[in-house]
């Protein structure tokens, strides 16, 4: 019995044994192997984690995104831009030496993870570009207190950052930029001792000076607060903050100057305080101390007085911007010694004196803006010395001679621009193979206008001594979209090969000394939404393919076009393009020229003619009835008696006398005759040139000799008649018939004719409007 028991109690403990050998071999590993799996299964098992699998004897310190350490356990999960787009799981803090977590550009939802409170031992943290929203909850500082980089840029975080953040005593990288806090940044921001990168930019913050408490931030070396509404002026202690490696406080309301101790912090490479309201001039307190200067950005402020000499010590600046300012004087020498030099760009100042002769001799400059000065002398020879030369910007100075001839070879440059300045000389007729826009406007360029530019998009050469004809061959510069060579002395022909610019959309050729036609070629550039040709000597008529293209602008005026406008351009949109072309002519009423003569509105023209003759008819009454009473005067002489002398009297002003009108009673004015007597075309020399036609009416006379309103019917029909149709007044015709009747007791009174024109004209006009 006893052994029994003693048999029982063995194997029991075999049992227990067996248990606990197998308890012990479940390793801390397998359980963080699940722990990953579980997490993986709380964001919808995303195909990017397929190598989290707990199929495969792959160790999961190998799986997609994960880090262990040397004995074991997970301490790193780093998945960015992996396309996550669930929220963090808890769990994740159940990897109890995860130390690094980076889930940057993802796209998690939801509030801040306060559930990450429970990773005790993480150092760094980064939530950049996702999606989060809300604000940041004011217990934050339950963070790890290990935690060393916070970042949390590019979300959606709103209302302020609260003071508790100045709790996490270890921080060293803060990023907080590009979110939508709206209230005050805090002031315990500066008890962070430790803080080494501090971002703020970007945010809608309530308008507030950079707080006194920033004193304390001795190790801070990058300082990014662009965009944060900051006002009042930089702190001295600014430069105090001796560990600074890069400052930029732009696109604020600072005020007041750039304080000097910025200028001696031996460690700082870029400093960015451009679109502020600074002030003053840039004073350095003694040596320049900032050599280590890579980048300078102080444009768009108020800052006055000259560029210091010193700046030319900067061995390894790049960049220098200083434009939209006030400063003054000459552009040091110095400056043109840089090595590094690759960006200069001081434009919109009131900068004087000559260019440094030796810029671009040193270094790879690539960019060079200093229009809107008052620059003088000539641009120096060796810009492109470094073969990297992209751009020229100069305009707007008083900059004279030849460009350089180094130019011409610089096969980097594709961006010109020298206008309104006073350069003399030729321009090349091989332009650099890489130029794609050249704008040397408004000086003195002779000669030719350039035959070879393969990569030109852009040439404007207005107002300048260009002469010589347009290049009868245009294949070497086929990618031109805009040509303007306004205001110069061209002569000769529009060459037909203008049609090989297929990618012309602006071409102005306006007051040269173009003759001959205007080429039908020019109607083939579909492209072409801009044609000016005007103050030219052009002759020939408008070519009709002209009214193909979709012009925003057309200008042929003064030239000497002749003949009818092609109906497609006859609309109001070119009411001002044909001016001052004494022999054009359309059929619409829409544009500043004469009607036309003929075609199909040729009635309408006919009807303008007789409202014209009817307006001018009483003032012409008054010298018809002079005319007569002079000859029925001069043939009723008789028994010897001369009659008395006339005069004539007019109801309202004229402007010719009856002397112009007897002296132009001649044959060679005849221009008809009529059943009631011949018509003389005169022409009255007053400062409007008009020309009126005066009737004889001698046969008129014989019928009645009382003047009356019936005889003065039959006069107006009679000229109405011959005018517009051609015909004598016993031919009829279908305007005229009612007043020339042989009866004057069948003529129509002049209201009657009135009227009748009146009704006329209205019809015309809507069978025009139909």
């Amino acid at each position: 019995m006893v052994g029994k028991a003693i048999s029982s109690s063995l194997l029991l403990l075999i049992i227990l044994s067996f248990f606990s050998l197998a308890a012990s071999q479940t390793t801390p590993e397998d359980g963080e192997r699940q722990t990953l799996l579980r997490i993986k299964e709380d964001w919808g098992d995303p195909s990017v984690l397929s190598s989290w699998n707990d199929s495969t004897a792959i160790s999961h310190c190998k799986w997609t995104g994960i880090e262990c350490s040397a004995d074991g356990p997970v301490t790193n999960i780093s998945l960015v831009n992996q396309n996550i787009t669930q929220p963090i799981p808890a769990a994740i803090c159940k990897l109890k030496n995860l130390s690094i977590l980076d889930l940057s550009y993802n796209d998690i939802p939801d509030s801040f993870p306060t559930s990450l409170y429970n990773c005790s031992n993480l150092l760094h943290l980064d939530l950049s570009q996702n999606y989060f929203v809300g604000v940041i909850p004011s217990d934050i500082y339950r963070l790890s207190p290990r935690l060393t980089d916070l970042i949390l840029s590019a979300n959606n975080f709103t209302g302020d950052i609260p003071r508790s953040i100045g709790r996490l005593s270890a921080i060293e990288y803060l990023a907080l930029d590009n979110n939508f806090f709206d209230a005050s940044f805090p002031a315990e921001l500066g008890n962070l001792s430790n803080l080494q990168t501090l971002w703020l930019a970007y945010n809608p913050f309530s308008p507030a000076t950079i707080p006194s408490s920033f004193r304390n931030l001795t190790q801070l070396s990058f300082l990014w607060m662009t965009k944060t509404n900051l006002k009042g002026e930089i702190p001295e202690f600014i430069g105090d903050l001796t560990e600074m490696f890069q400052l930029d406080l732009a696109w604020n309301s600072l005020s007041g100057s750039i304080p000097a101790g910025i200028w001696n912090l031996k460690k700082l490479r870029n400093l960015y305080l451009f679109a502020n309201h600074l002030t003053g001039a840039i004073n350095l307190d003694g040596p320049l101390g900032a050599l280590e200067l890579e980048e300078i950005d102080v444009s768009t402020n108020q800052l006055n007085g000259s560029i210091p000499e010193e700046l030319g010590k900067l061995q390894n600046l790049s960049i220098l911007f200083m434009y939209d300012n006030r400063f003054s004087g000459e552009i040091p020498a110095s400056i043109g010694l840089l090595p590094a030099l690759t960006n200069l760009r001081l434009f919109n100042n009131s900068l004087t004196g000559v260019l440094p002769p030796e810029l671009g001799k040193y270094s790879s400059l690539w960019n060079f803006e200093v229009e809107d000065n008052m620059i003088s002398g000539s641009l120096p020879e060796y810009l492109c010395a470094g073969g990297s030369l992209i751009s020229i910007v100069v305009f707007n100075n008083n900059l004279t001679g030849n460009v350089p001839t180094s130019l011409n070879n610089c096969s980097s440059l594709a961006f010109m621009d020298i206008q309104s300045n006073r350069f003399s000389g030729t321009l090349p007729g091989k332009l650099p193979s890489k130029l794609s826009s050249l704008n040397v406007e408004n000086n003195r360029f002779s000669g030719n206008i350039p035959s070879i530019a393969e990569s030109l998009r852009v040439l404007k050469v207005t107002n300048n001594l260009l002469s010589g004809k347009l290049p009868a061959v245009l294949t070497g510069i086929s990618e031109l979209s805009e040509l303007h060579l306004g205001r110069n002395l061209i002569s000769g022909q529009i060459p037909p090969e203008i049609s090989e610019l297929k990618h012309l959309c602006v071409l102005n050729l306006s007051i040269n000394r173009l003759v001959g036609e205007i080429p039908a070629a020019i109607g083939s550039l579909q492209e072409l939404i801009s044609l000016d040709l005007s103050i030219n000597q052009l002759s020939d008529s408008i070519p009709p393919e002209i009214g193909d293209l979709e012009l925003n602008t057309l200008n042929l005026s003064s030239n000497r076009l002749p003949g009818e406008i092609p109906i497609s351009l006859q609309h109001a949109a070119y009411n001002r393009s044909f001016l001052y072309n004494p022999s054009l002519c359309a059929s619409s009423e829409l544009l500043n020229v004469p009607i036309c003569k003929h075609g199909s509105h040729g009635l309408q023209w006919k009807l303008r003619m007789m409202l014209i003759v009817l307006a001018s008819f009483v003032s012409l009454m008054a010298t018809v009835f002079a005319v007569f009473v002079i000859r029925a005067l001069g043939h009723g002489r008789s028994n010897g008696r001369v009659l008395p002398t006339w005069k004539m009297m007019s109801f309202h002003p004229l402007e010719f006398t009856e002397s112009t009108i007897l002296s132009g009673l001649t044959e060679d004015n005849l221009i008809g005759s009529g059943g009631g007597g011949k018509v003389y075309r005169i022409a009255l020399e007053n400062h409007v040139a008009q020309i009126v036609a005066v009737k004889k009416i001698w046969n008129e006379c014989a019928y009645s000799r009382n003047i009356n309103e019936k005889m003065d019917v039959y006069s107006f029909g009679v000229i109405l008649l011959e005018l517009t149709t051609g015909k004598k007044a016993n031919d009829g015709g279908e305007y005229g018939v009612t007043c020339t009747s042989p009866l004057p007791s069948s003529r129509s009174t002049m209201k009657d004719v009135l009227q009748i024109l009146l009704r006329r004209r209205q019809a015309v006009a809507n069978d025009t409007m139909a």
